[in-house]
This record gives C-alpha cells, structure tokens and sequence, in this order.
C-alpha cells in the first residue's frame, strides 16, 4: 500500500535523521522538507501540529509529532 507521507525537518535534528533513516530501511518514500529554508512549510507544519519543534510527520493526513516509532508503524501497518 502506497502512503502519501511528508517529514518536516531541519539539518540540525537527530530525530529528524534518525526518522528518515528509519523510514529509508524499510524502503518507504517520503517528501522532507527543511523547515529551515522554507518559511512557508514551516508555518504549514506549525498549522498541522500545533508545534514549532521537529520532527513533524503527515502521514496520509495523520499528524506525528517526534519519532514515535510505534505509532508510525500502525500508521504504516508495519507491526
């Protein structure tokens, strides 16, 4: 199953690395965006969330906020 999934990040973020690291092992595809160069998707991750920290997950419209491994894998029927 193919999901539509977005990772707001910045370069300084080890949780940011560590989630696309992750995401990358299980070979699934994802649009990051560096919330750092891009103000506009800062503030649409802002909006999403409700949080200025990262990493910020949409996940077909399902908001994560952090690594919550546990979570990304129901999302993504991993278990």
């Amino acid at each position: 199953m193919s999901h539509e999934i977005t990772i707001y990040t910045t370069p300084s973020c080890s949780w940011c690395q560590a989630t696309k690291e992750y995401l990358h092992a299980r070979e699934i595809d994802f649009e990051e965006v560096d919330v750092s160069e891009d103000m506009r998707r800062a503030m649409e991750m802002v909006e999403k969330s409700g949080q200025q920290g990262v990493p910020v997950l949409d996940i077909d419209g399902e908001i994560i906020v952090g690594f919550d491994r546990s979570r990304i894998d129901a999302l993504l029927g991993l278990n």
